[in-house]
């Protein structure tokens, strides 16, 4: 008589998935898709953005499926498995009602890891007290606009610039590490010298980014605006610069004025892709290749901000977290092979 033993599932490829984690790269977990402005470029990490809502409601982000203890359970599996670089973002994450006891959950994150909160600044003093609470170790402020004007022209609010810049005030008084990070558009063309003086005279690193173009931003496309000039204007203060084309995502330019760090996201350096991204219909589109993971309220994980077919739900294994580790270390691997 023949015995049938069980079915065996085959073990866990986790190369690809460490491999990613060992080039830098990112785990960015969004706890809300809500913002309390409206930036035009604005992605949403792959969620319906705040101004679509705002032109046609009935265009809603995902329902949140997520308490906090969810959000947790996914992060600690994620970083014990080796990917400890954490992105909180949005929307705003300070908006969301789960950010208090997320934030203030956290483990350490260890020597070899980090938690990095990004927001818009704008409730940085409101949220203060408990903030410094917290075990983040680096708040990074969007700062793409350094007036009234730019600030309504770019994210549709009538919230004053200084309400921004009173945020990273309030960030600074808590935190070691706070950094800023300007989209180079038409819109703040004539200020971008100004806010890279604004950081230096505070000794914040800082980062210039070119526009990712996405389906979300196609119709205001021409406001993008190369970073050839900021790149100029930094090589007559320092001539300390270097380029970094390793690891993943896009390649960078890294000068040090002063002993401060600002590094410009240069699209002409290249960019990081993999399996998946060679037989990709939106390549052409894309303009930032494979560098984070991305996690969202609604319970889903997914690879590329374009593509919500290669979304992985992980709502039904929050029971069981070294399931979830291997479920998206699978993905990974699916993914960098071209096989999802």
């Amino acid at each position: 008589m023949t015995t049938l033993l069980p079915f065996a599932e085959p073990p866990v490829d986790w190369t690809a998935f460490r491999n990613f984690a060992h080039l830098g790269g990112q785990f960015r977990v969004s706890l809300t898709p809500r913002c309390n402005v409206a930036c035009w470029f604005c992605h949403n990490e792959a969620d319906v953005p705040p101004p679509v809502t705002r032109r046609d409601r009935i265009r809603q982000p995902r329902t949140r499926h997520y308490g906090a203890a969810d959000f947790l359970t996914v992060i600690n599996a994620v970083m014990d498995a080796g990917l400890k670089r954490v992105f909180f973002t949005g929307g705003e994450p300070l908006t969301s009602p789960l950010a208090r006891d997320v934030l203030t959950g956290l483990r350490p994150s260890g020597p070899d890891g980090s938690y990095t909160l990004i927001t818009n600044g704008t409730r940085v003093r409101t949220h203060q007290s408990w903030l410094a609470k917290t075990p983040l170790d680096t708040v990074k402020v969007s700062l793409h606009y350094f007036s009234d004007e730019s600030f309504k022209a770019i994210a549709g609010t009538r919230i004053g610039i200084g309400c921004v810049l009173d945020g990273i005030e309030a960030a600074r008084e808590i935190f070691e590490n706070v950094e800023l990070n300007c989209l180079l558009q038409k819109e703040n063309a004539h200020e971008v010298r100004d806010i890279l003086t604004f950081a230096l005279d505070r000794r914040m690193p800082m980062q210039f980014i070119e526009l990712v173009g996405t389906d979300f931003n196609d119709n205001r496309a021409a406001s993008a605006v190369p970073a050839d000039d900021i790149i100029r204007h930094l090589r007559t203060l320092t001539s300390d610069e270097r380029t970094e084309i390793t690891g993943v995502g896009q390649g960078r330019r890294v000068f040090r004025v002063d002993g401060v760090e600002i590094d410009v996201i240069h699209r002409g350096l290249g960019r990081h892709h993999v399996g998946q991204c060679g037989t990709c219909p939106v390549r052409p589109k894309c303009v930032e290749g494979f560098w984070s993971l991305r996690a969202d309220h609604a319970g889903g994980l997914q690879p590329c901000l374009l593509r919500d077919d290669l979304r992985l739900n992980l709502r039904d294994l929050l029971d069981k977290p070294e399931a979830i580790a291997e479920a998206i270390a699978g993905h990974v691997t699916a993914f960098t092979e071209g096989t999802l």
